[in-house]
């Protein structure tokens, strides 16, 4: 641990779908004064998330599904997003959303490029995200997808052009940050843009 920070207690509050633990540190300040903090977090493990993208018809597969929290914060009853799943434990980003597009979207992912890794709620959440891109076709469609129902998954895929997902991350269709950050990956991919080597 660093000299700044020392970990006074932590306490389990929930251990359901996620862990919920309360941190109680004392943290250095810059200009050398010393605060006692009280944080609860969200351990998520690692994720992984992908956007599959069809060049020869300019075409993107989403899902679509009922997110709690959205709904609770906004009313929404479903969010259109990328496909996105949690690591099993022992298994790489590349395996896991390879499982997880079948799983959900009935695809099989094609020339998997993977992008950066994040953490997307980096005040409360573990949680860090691999991003992938991939390539797919209708021939690599291998079911209808639609995930575990067991798992209390209900997902619709949606297909739809590159262009209007793009507009949907302006206009509020998309307001899931990591399909946001795909889609505009994506964008500049197709467009020509590098990043410097």
């Amino acid at each position: 641990m660093s000299d700044r920070i020392r970990i006074r207690s932590v306490e389990l509050l929930s251990d359901g779908w996620t862990r919920l633990k309360k941190v109680v540190l004392d943290y250095r300040r810059r200009e050398g004064g010393l605060e006692t903090q009280t944080r609860e977090v969200y351990e998520r493990g690692e994720a992984a998330t992908v956007l599959p993208y069809d060049p020869d018809r300019g075409t993107v597969l989403l899902v679509r599904q009922f997110r709690l929290p959205v709904y609770l914060a906004s009313g929404a009853e479903t969010m259109l997003e990328a496909c996105a799943g949690v690591l099993d434990e022992d298994e790489d980003a590349e395996t896991c959303i390879r499982r997880e597009a079948e799983e959900e979207m009935g695809c099989r992912l094609r020339n998997l490029k993977r992008l950066c890794a994040a953490y997307t709620i980096p005040g409360c959440v573990t949680e860090k995200v691999t991003f992938f891109t991939a390539r797919y076709s209708p021939a690599d469609r291998i079911s209808a997808g639609g995930g575990h129902p067991g798992e209390g998954e209900d997902i619709e895929v949606v297909e739809m052009g590159l262009g209007d997902a793009f507009a949907a991350t302006r206009d509020g269709r998309i307001i899931d940050a990591k399909t946001i950050v795909l889609v505009q990956a994506l964008m500049l991919e197709e467009s020509g843009v590098r990043a410097a080597d």
